[in-house]
């Protein structure tokens, strides 16, 4: 099959949906398809970092100036860039002067909705969709939402069509093969913390990184390895590898390709409430999340009302101080510790590559 991905990161929409398509981009390659992605060169974008893992980028250009005529039909228009009849003909023309032949097109894109959906219709023979707002419709014949909500069949009614496939919940994480091979080799958390693990999301803008390491440091913490993860569009990053160069126990990453392996050596992460989320649940991570985006709002919540997180609120309401607080309350605390990773495991127990088994089924027929 020929697969189109249609997808965006950037400073401001971050890198979370380039690297679960990406993510998806490498399943289906394995079974044979061929998988290119359409991406808009917007500021800190991975479109570079798609190409090096060996797929073809038709690339869109970025204009400084945003149209007059932009309007808002989805809370996140702004993050298009453009109009988004404008990105819907700039596909197309992609689509005819390449002669492509699109089996199915995967948009995971906030800025886009049935209307762009409908333009592109003629032109590819189906259309998945991967969201997690359920806030507005879609014209598609597959949905996938892996986030886990307390309504998660629900969401979606009245928003898309009648025989829309749905693939919703956390069995169907988009989980890279390394995390089920760690997983497998997991062993029984203590709940004694000896690692930490820092990852605020792939870009960061507003630097919640140097907030959560400056409250690491007011603890004094030296017997505790730091392990600091930034992406590679992370604008303060040299900022934050300066700062870990001082403390002898913090160790810089960058862009990692083994965060499954950090993640199950580490005893405690404090994170941003994105897609990491499932990842850190799946190998029984406990975590301190903050709220660094809208669309992080509700599965955070939910997944601190099931007891596999704590949930400190929005980034820009907390402050180091009651970082560190939590830090060294948690800490202190190997029984929660123990329940948290076992309530997260729970949440994930039925994950183990089913979207694969389900998108390759589905997407065959």
């Amino acid at each position: 099959m020929k697969i189109l991905i249609r997808t965006d990161s950037s400073y401001q929409i971050g890198s979370g949906h380039v690297m679960r398509c990406l993510t998806l981009a490498e399943a289906l390659r394995e079974e044979g398809n061929d998988v290119c992605f359409i991406s808009r060169d917007l500021p800190g974008n991975l479109n570079d970092f798609i190409k090096e893992k060996g797929f073809k980028v038709y690339r869109l250009p970025y204009a400084k100036e945003q149209s007059k005529d932009l309007i808002k039909i989805t809370r996140h228009s702004h993050w298009l860039g453009v109009h988004w009849k404008v990105d819907a003909q700039q596909t197309i023309e992609i689509l005819s002067k390449e002669g492509l032949d699109i089996d199915w097109i995967v948009i995971d894109h906030y800025s886009l909705d049935k209307l762009y959906e409908i333009n592109l219709r003629p032109f590819v023979k189906k259309i998945m969709i991967i969201d997690d707002l359920a806030d507005r419709p879609h014209e598609c014949d597959m949905l996938l939402d892996q986030n886990y909500y307390k309504n998660m069949s629900n969401r979606y009614k009245g928003l898309i069509p009648d025989n829309c496939i749905t693939l919703l919940g956390p069995k169907y994480a988009l989980l890279r093969p390394e995390f089920v091979r760690a997983r497998r080799k997991l062993k029984n958390r203590s709940g004694v913390v000896n690692k930490i693990l820092v990852f605020l999301g792939g870009t960061d803008p507003t630097n919640q990184t140097m907030k959560v390491l400056n409250a690491i440091s007011k603890l004094n913490l030296n017997h505790i390895q730091v392990d600091v993860i930034v992406g590679q569009s992370n604008p303060h990053s040299q900022q934050i590898r300066k700062f870990c160069k001082l403390a002898p126990n913090f160790i810089f990453h960058t862009q990692v390709n083994n965060m499954a392996e950090l993640m199950a050596n580490s005893d405690l992460a404090i994170g941003a409430g994105g897609s990491t989320t499932l990842e850190r649940c799946f190998l029984g991570l406990p975590t301190i999340a903050l709220i660094v985006a809208d669309n992080q709002a509700a599965t955070t919540n939910a997944v601190a009302e099931a007891g596999a997180l704590i949930n400190l609120g929005w980034s820009k309401n907390i402050t180091a101080e009651k970082i560190a607080l939590e830090i060294k309350n948690i800490i202190a605390k190997p029984t929660l510790l123990r329940q948290m990773s076992q309530s997260s495991i729970w949440l994930m127990s039925s994950s183990d590559l089913m979207w694969n088994e389900n998108l390759m089924r589905y997407m065959g027929e």
